[in-house]
């Protein structure tokens, strides 16, 4: 059977066992038992340096950004001026588009929906997207064509969740305005081919928004050959705190975009009827904003960047190889997905015989494994499966073959329990 290898970065020469020991909550059990976290999908846990860089803004600077002429607010200035030129950098932005912060990708979805589709879709336009999309990329623009008179179309989906990419030039066409889709599905980590939907869409002068929640924190990306015009991303499932967000988006089109918040720090000029925004990005960010949220975020980028995220895609590929070849010798269990390994991340989801998956994943909670089950925010994909839910796993870089073997022992518990 084939055992995972960490990559370890050759610059700090981490090896796994020395990067786990980064991670505070790892040193804990559950249940009296090894904690064994694959719930990554939802959330990342948090490495010491992320924790101690939002602790560090309040404890040493604790002031406003943009707005005071002292020390403590000019260096919390520039240091989140600099978080955000970092992830441009990660991202592969060039000088042609902008970061956006915002609470999560659930913020940044709906700042397109309504600066932009709002704005632009009207009766007859398409809005296209499909059926394995998180909710969050899929309700803001059900909605958004509400309000427009807009249509919705979806690219079909085959019975393993994979995209009928041969059907695109019969669903996008002249029509379409806006693509959005996942880089890789929070239920299955399918993904996608983004480039040829990209060419599909800018062949017909659409625009597309790519999903990148569940693909930013765990591949490399770059916005400026993929060439996308929009990307969402959260800083909770990339090693960073919860509540910090990022959109990506080309300049001429926030240009033309409304902002989603309106008041303080947004504005250069305020009249008793009418107001001038200020210049990029901060347009977009009205308000305070989570400073210390972002000042950890970027620390998570320092901490992913040294690792590698290359190096990340090998190591979560080579665990969820060995979690297939594992499941297989598992009677009763039912997977979903491609079985194609290739056009997969880190994620695996099944069912086993006959077991609730909230039954699942309560006695496996016994066991020391903290794993998701329901319909993981994809009600659409579950119908495609026909089921309810599922029970999801899904790896990260901090994760081991142990981990993975807990979850298979923690399923031999299962049916000594159920029979």
């Amino acid at each position: 059977m084939k055992q995972s290898t960490f990559y370890s970065p050759s610059s700090s020469g981490l090896d796994l066992s020395e990067l786990r020991a980064q991670f505070p909550i790892l040193k804990r059990s559950m249940r009296g038992k090894r904690f064994s976290y694959l719930d990554n999908s939802a959330t990342s846990l948090k490495p010491e340096m992320v924790i101690a860089a939002e602790q560090r803004y309040y404890t040493e600077l604790s002031a406003n950004i943009h707005r005071g002429v002292y020390e403590f607010s000019e260096q919390a200035t520039v240091e989140y001026d600099q978080a955000r030129e970092k992830l441009a950098r990660f991202v592969g932005a060039g000088r042609n588009g902008s970061i956006i912060f915002t609470k999560g990708t659930t913020e940044s979805v709906n700042l397109v929906a309504y600066g932009w589709a709002r704005k632009f879709l009207g009766p007859g336009d398409e809005l296209v997207t499909t059926e394995i999309e998180h909710h969050a990329n899929l309700v803001p623009w059900q909605e958004a064509c509400k309000a427009t008179g807009a249509s919705l179309r979806f690219i079909p989906v085959d019975p393993d969740g994979s995209l009928r990419l041969d059907e695109l030039d019969e669903v996008i066409t002249e029509r379409t305005k806006l693509v959005a889709v996942t880089a890789m599905s929070n239920v299955t980590g399918y993904m996608p081919d983004l480039s040829r939907i990209i060419e599909a869409a800018h062949a017909q002068g659409a625009l597309v928004l790519v999903d990148g929640a569940q693909y930013v924190s765990h591949h490399p990306v770059n916005v400026s050959s993929l060439d996308c015009d929009f990307l969402v991303f959260s800083g909770h499932k990339m090693c960073g705190p919860t509540g910090v967000g990022v959109l990506y988006a080309k300049n001429e089109i926030l240009e033309q975009m409304d902002p989603l918040i309106y008041g303080g720090d947004m504005v250069t000029k305020v009249r008793r009827d009418q107001a001038v925004y200020k210049p990029l990005p901060d347009k977009f960010e009205g308000g305070t904003p989570n400073i210390a949220g972002v000042l950890a975020l970027s620390a998570a980028v320092d901490f992913l960047s040294e690792i590698g995220m290359q190096r990340i895609a090998e190591h979560e590929h080579g665990l969820l190889e060995y979690m297939v070849e594992r499941a297989e010798l598992v009677d009763d269990l039912v997977s979903y997905g491609p079985t194609e390994l290739g056009v997969r991340g880190g994620i695996f989801s099944f069912n086993y015989g006959d077991v609730h998956p909230h039954d699942a994943g309560a006695l496996l909670d016994q066991e020391g494994v903290a794993v998701r089950t329901g319909f993981h925010c994809a009600q659409p994909l579950m119908r495609v499966f026909g089921v309810t839910g599922t029970v999801r796993a899904s790896v990260y870089l901090y994760n081991t073959t142990d981990d993975i073997d807990a979850l298979i022992d923690g399923l031999k518990r299962i049916k000594d329990v159920f029979g």
